[in-house]
């Protein structure tokens, strides 16, 4: 019995004389990790060059053409983190700080450059995406272009958008998804001329296929193309038109961030507030699309369309 007592007095004090020992004292702690930044999106290339057969979205035919000289005048619009990391047109991963541009023609990629006709001020943008598919805009813009040409907030922008061959140092810029240097702001005098060349869109053809509204612009900047007037409809109502998409993907991101509904019609997916019963009714739905930054959004026939 002592031998027992011995070994348990033993093994008890061994113990608390271990602990009382230890006991003010911890061992070396492992180093807390440390929060590793994202790595950076990787440069994309310029080959191959994709053109790509004629194509049709909304019943309207697009023929993409490899145009040296292309030069044209007309609106520009922009979109950004709803669409963050979609596949482009041509296989790249959307990237909204990136100096990009989807345009309906042009070769992907090919370089522009595009001028806001309001201020003068001119950037290299690289093609890599296909759109827009709307009667009032030729070029959407990466939130991160739209930024460098001071049009953030401005909803759809009078521009000049013409097709360039930049140096190789400025093209690699872009591809690694940087910004080029702005170019010389374009003279009065020119703006005055390019401006008068801007057409507005028939009510037939904006009827056809309403322009998609984009963020709201400072009230009395924009030169605005006029919504078109919708004939009162047998049934179903009114809806407000927020945009309109080929891509299912993008109608829906949009709507969600919104809080819309995304509807199919003719080949089209158009972002839309309603359906209201009566157009004074439907006056509800502008109030909340422009509370989204959405102004002017135009009263439509909800025909199913």
């Amino acid at each position: 019995m002592r031998f027992v007592n011995n070994a348990w007095f033993w093994a008890c004090g061994g113990s608390l004389l271990l602990a009382a020992c230890g006991g003010g004292e911890e061992g070396p702690r492992p180093p807390a990790p440390t929060a590793r930044p994202a790595p950076a999106p990787q440069a994309v290339a310029d080959e191959p060059v994709r053109i790509g057969p004629p194509y049709q979205v909304g019943g309207v035919t697009y023929t993409p053409e490899d145009k040296l000289d292309y030069d044209e005048v007309g609106y520009a619009g922009w979109y950004g983190e709803e669409l963050q990391g979609n596949e482009t047109a041509n296989g790249e991963r959307f990237l909204p700080s990136a100096v990009t541009a989807a345009h309906r023609t042009l070769p992907m990629p090919s370089y522009v450059e595009v001028t806001a006709l309001d201020t003068g001020r001119t950037i290299l943008v690289r093609i890599n995406d296909r759109g827009p598919f709307s009667n009032d805009r030729i070029i959407d813009l990466s939130r991160g272009a739209a930024e460098q040409l001071g049009i953030i907030g401005t909803g759809a922008t009078p521009v000049r958008v013409r097709r360039v061959n930049p140096p190789e140092p400025e093209k690699a810029l872009l591809r690694a998804h940087g910004r080029a240097p702005e170019r010389l702001e374009t003279p009065a005098p020119l703006l005055a001329v390019l401006r008068k060349r801007i057409v507005q869109p028939s009510p037939t053809a904006a009827a056809s296929l309403p322009p998609a509204a984009q963020p709201a612009r400072t009230p009395g900047k924009r030169p605005s193309a006029p919504a078109a007037s919708v004939p009162p409809p047998s049934s179903g109502g009114y809806m407000v038109q927020v945009a309109a998409f080929s891509s299912r993907q993008r109608a829906e991101a949009l709507a969600r961030r919104i809080g819309a509904i995304a509807v199919e019609g003719g080949g089209v997916w158009r972002v839309r507030y309603g359906p209201y019963a009566t157009r004074d009714a439907a006056r509800a739905g502008v109030k909340q699309a422009a509370a989204k930054g959405f102004q002017n959004a135009p009263i439509m026939a909800n025909d199913g369309r």
